[in-house]
C-alpha cells in the first residue's frame, strides 16, 4: 500500500507501484522517461516534447490546458500527473474525482525533489528517484555566482515577465540575478515600454518558451527598449524534472556570454 499527500494536500492511496501512468505535465513525462517508465506512461499531452520517442509514439490527451476526457478515460490510468500552474483547476478537479491525481505545486528546488521523490514512490522508483534528488543537491551546490539586474521574458506583444513568486524567479535568485521586479507575490506580469525602462534593468532574458524568442525578436526589442537581450534556455530555468541535472553546465556558460554582453 501506498499512501502520501500531493503538494497540494491531496490524498493518493495506491495498492501498488502505478501501472497506467498519464502526465499531463511535460517536465514530468521527461521525468518518468529518466525514472525507466517506459511502458508505465501510457498517456502525455502534445506539449511533452521529450524525450521525442515517446512525443513521437506515446498516445496523447490533448494540451496542457485542454486535456481530453474522453482519451484519458480510454488509458485507464492508475496515476495522473498534474501540477497546479500548467493545468487548469476545473479540469483536474474533474480528474480527481474519478482518479488517482498527483498535482505539484513547485516554486523552489525543495519543493521540485520533493515532487521527484514522490513520483520516485508512486511509481515504484524510489531508488533511483533518491539517488537524483542527491545529484540535484549536490548540483546546486556549485552553481556559478552570476551578477546583473534583469527581467526575465515570457511572452512578446504585450511583453510579460516572471516575479519573484515563481519557480524561474527563485532560480535567478539562486545564481545571484537580481530581478528588479520587486514586488515579492508578483508572479506573471505586463508591462510597458515605459515601465520597462524605468525599471532599469541590466539585461532582458529572453525565453525560448512559452513564447519562443529567437534573434529575429530581440534585434528589435534591443533597439526599441535600448536594453542588453539575452536568449535564454526556458526548459533548463523551469522544468523542475530530470532536465535540472542540465543547470550547471548551462548557468556556467550564461555567465560567460553575460560577461560578452
Amino acid at each position: 500500500m501506498i499512501e502520501l499527500n500531493d503538494q497540494l494536500g491531496n490524498p493518493l492511496r495506491l495498492d501498488k507501484p502505478a501501472e497506467r501512468i498519464v502526465s499531463v505535465v511535460p517536465s514530468q513525462t521527461e521525468l518518468l522517461s529518466y525514472l525507466g517508465l517506459e511502458k508505465e506512461v501510457v498517456g502525455i499531452t502534445k506539449f511533452c516534447i521529450h524525450p521525442d520517442k515517446w512525443f513521437r509514439s506515446k498516445q496523447r490527451v490533448g494540451g496542457t490546458k485542454t486535456l481530453k476526457f474522453e482519451a484519458i478515460e480510454a488509458l485507464q490510468p492508475d496515476l495522473i500527473l498534474a501540477n497546479k500552474e500548467e493545468n487548469t483547476q476545473s479540469e483536474i478537479e474533474f480528474l480527481q474525482e474519478r482518479y488517482n491525481v498527483y498535482c505539484s505545486d513547485i516554486s523552489n528546488l525543495d519543493e521540485a525533489h520533493q515532487m521527484i521523490e514522490d513520483v520516485g514512490t508512486l511509481s515504484g522508483k524510489e531508488q533511483k528517484a533518491k539517488s537524483l534528488v542527491q545529484q540535484l543537491r549536490e548540483s546546486s551546490k556549485h552553481f556559478p555566482t552570476l551578477s546583473g539586474k534583469v527581467l526575465y521574458f515570457i511572452w512578446n506583444n504585450p511583453y510579460m515577465v516572471v516575479g519573484n513568486a515563481t519557480f524561474i524567479g527563485h532560480v535567478m535568485e539562486k545564481i545571484g540575478l537580481e530581478n528588479v521586479l520587486e514586488d515579492e507575490s508578483a508572479r506573471y506580469v505586463e508591462l510597458t515600454t515605459e515601465q520597462i525602462k524605468n525599471l532599469n534593468p541590466d539585461y532582458l532574458l529572453l525565453s525560448s518558451e512559452p513564447f519562443p524568442f529567437q534573434e529575429k525578436h530581440a534585434i528589435p526589442i534591443e533597439k526599441e527598449l535600448g536594453i542588453k537581450t539575452v536568449l535564454v534556455d526556458g526548459e533548463i530555468f523551469s522544468w523542475y524534472g530530470s532536465r535540472m541535472l542540465e543547470m550547471n553546465h548551462y548557468f556556467t556558460q550564461l555567465a560567460k556570454d553575460l560577461e560578452v554582453k
